[in-house]
């Protein structure tokens, strides 16, 4: 728990602190969220913020600065920023991560009471790692388990809406090159690090490609469908050939992608990558999308 006690005190840009602080929704000792209740009477809409950092690093101080929170909060929206496992923890990989993720979600529905939540009315966003995780959480069925002895995981997963900045288009990362258009050759050391986000000890004897129920799993953006939540992206990123990992990751294209899937399957995103030109001619921003998916 040092980590946890080294961690800037739950404080919001307009210097409200928050209503709980460090609740624990898991085992693990990152499973802790940070939670800033609207002041209503009725229970009120949520959203759950997901910090970034590859799966590697990071943690929920990370939007504690932003805008966004006063704004929801005076909407009467509450407000939450989460913890998770690394992926490089046991029992391994991104889908890990993303389960802590799921499970958060599904811990505060399940204590709506005690938080005065509406359950139906539940959104994620987050940045890099935690918009992938949104987007994940936006696209994949119910993951509900009604027969758990859990009454945690009994609690549905679906949410209304996801933000996305400088999101990934899939965690099936063999897919990036097509996305990109960069040659599909990838070195041992690529393989290598693909094989640990999948959740594998390493590439070697291991065709990576033939794991397609691990693909699959990862691969929102196949997940994609007209009933999926939607989504917000925005991706500020410049655009080109990439020359390191974080452009590779954050390139725009990704952005790209998530939209021309979006209007191939007719669900409404709202996306904005200025470097390749992709400006939503709504002009909302974040909040006010999020608003209006609460009052629909």
């Amino acid at each position: 728990m040092e980590q946890q006690q080294q961690l800037p005190e739950a404080v919001n840009a307009a210097g409200v602190r928050a209503t709980y602080c460090n609740e624990t929704y898991g085992p693990h000792e990152r499973n802790t969220f940070d939670i800033w209740l609207a002041d209503s009477q009725e229970p009120t809409p949520l959203v759950i913020f997901i910090h970034g950092g590859g799966f590697i690093g990071g943690d929920k101080s990370r939007y504690y600065e932003t805008e966004d929170w006063p704004r929801l909060l005076e909407a009467g929206v509450s407000v939450a920023s989460i913890n998770y496992r690394y992926m490089n923890e046991p029992p391994y990989g991104i889908l890990s991560s993303m389960n802590d993720s799921k499970r958060c979600l599904q811990y505060i529905r399940n204590n709506a009471e005690k938080y005065n939540i509406d359950k139906e009315k539940i959104a994620c966003s987050g940045g890099s790692a935690g918009a992938g995780t949104a987007l994940w959480l936006a696209f994949s069925d119910d993951m509900a388990e009604p027969e758990s002895k859990d009454p945690v995981l009994r609690e549905s997963t679906k949410i209304v809406a996801a933000g996305a900045f400088v999101a990934q288009s899939t965690y099936d990362i063999l897919r990036w090159s097509e996305i990109i258009g960069l040659p599909a050759e990838k070195s041992q050391q690529e393989l290598q690090m693909i094989a640990r986000a999948f959740g594998l000890n390493s590439a070697k004897g291991v065709d990576l490609y033939a794991q397609t129920d691990i693909r699959n799993n990862l691969d929102f953006l196949k997940k994609m469908s007209a009933d999926g939540a939607p989504i917000f992206v925005y991706n500020d990123k410049e655009a080109g050939i990439p020359t390191n990992e974080d452009e590779l990751q954050h390139h725009p294209l990704h952005a790209k992608a998530l939209k021309d899937r979006a209007d191939e399957v007719g669900l409404e995103a709202v996306v904005y990558a200025p470097s390749i030109g992709l400006i939503d001619e709504s002009g909302k921003d974040l909040v006010e999308f999020l608003l209006e998916k609460f009052r629909d």
